[in-house]
């Protein structure tokens, strides 16, 4: 988090077109990208009439439900006049002139959500696993498992 930080204002530093603008953060940390169900973005979206600008570090930040984000996209945020801006992804909505993100922008986001999907499947597979063979899997009851205070 520290990392994507350091990079995000580096580039608005950088940006004069991003001068003079105030800068707010949301953050998410610990919460799963794979819904918009998180209190940093559902701030973000309450803000909307102040927000003129998003930048994030690659989509996936953003969300990874690429139907959700692709809505947000090439709906509702050109609707409310923000820009959305991805450093990685070197996307700038700025620049589609009218036009959606095209195929790229989109396969991106499918990735992003395929990946999220399949990393969920083996952690949770190897988190079972081991709980199966008895195993130590963490300082917290997982799965809906209370740890034994003793």
């Amino acid at each position: 988090m520290t990392n994507q930080r350091a990079l995000l204002r580096r580039f608005v530093s950088g940006r004069e077109d991003l001068a003079g603008f105030g800068v707010a953060e949301f953050l998410d940390d610990g919460y799963t990208g794979r819904n918009l169900d998180r209190p940093g973005f559902q701030e973000l979206i309450g803000s909307a009439g102040k927000v003129r600008c998003i930048v994030v570090k690659d989509l996936s930040r953003l969300g990874r439900n690429y139907v959700e984000v692709g809505n947000l996209l090439e709906q509702v945020f050109p609707f409310l006049g923000v820009r959305v801006i991805s450093v990685n992804d070197g996307y700038d909505s700025a620049m589609l002139d009218g036009q959606t993100g095209g195929i790229d922008v989109a396969f991106k986001n499918l990735v992003y959500s395929l990946y999220s999907r399949d990393l969920s499947h083996k952690v949770k597979s190897a988190v079972e696993t081991r709980m199966r063979r008895g195993e130590y899997i963490g300082p917290y009851g997982f799965f809906g498992y209370r740890k034994d205070p003793e």
